[in-house]
């Protein structure tokens, strides 16, 4: 059986991935004048991504509480990971404050507001869903955590 270890960065990387397709989607919905579709795309990646803040919470807040891993690459790839990390970390935080109010405005018809929100909501969440799968590929595909030995007395 998987372990939580094993099972949630995988599961926080596809909420990701699907959260950029949705918004990727939504973007070329309203780009062709399709706004119930847009609606629909765009309040299905807000759900997305909020499972993914639940997911990502449950792990490593409460009740697992997982630990950080440490990136194993090291020089220019550990460098470029953090830079990555660190943004995406920065910038993840005002997505969910980012996005209920554009989501608000939209919902309540003032499109003057929604759009000029979503010019900023849009790229910054959009970074932040693409750069959560970066992330889960750097650090379990193409730099794999070391196993866990344990030492006998």
């Amino acid at each position: 059986m998987p372990t939580a270890s094993q099972v949630f960065p995988l599961l926080d990387a596809s909420l990701n991935f699907a959260a950029t397709v949705l918004l990727v989607w939504g973007y070329w919905l309203i780009k062709h004048r399709r706004e119930q579709a847009h609606k629909v795309a765009m309040l299905s990646a807000f759900g997305v991504s909020m499972a993914f803040l639940v997911s990502y919470l449950a792990y490593h807040v409460w009740p697992i509480g997982a630990k950080a891993t440490k990136f194993p690459g090291s020089g220019p790839v550990q460098w470029l990971y953090y830079a990555i990390l660190i943004t995406h970390i920065v910038l993840a935080m005002l997505v969910p404050v980012l996005a209920t109010v554009t989501i608000y405005f939209g919902l309540r018809d003032r499109r003057v507001l929604h759009r000029r929100w979503a010019k900023w909501t849009f790229p910054i969440w959009l970074y932040v869903s693409v750069t959560g799968v970066v992330i889960y590929i750097m650090l379990y595909q193409l730099y794999p955590p070391l196993p866990v030995v344990p030492i006998m007395p």
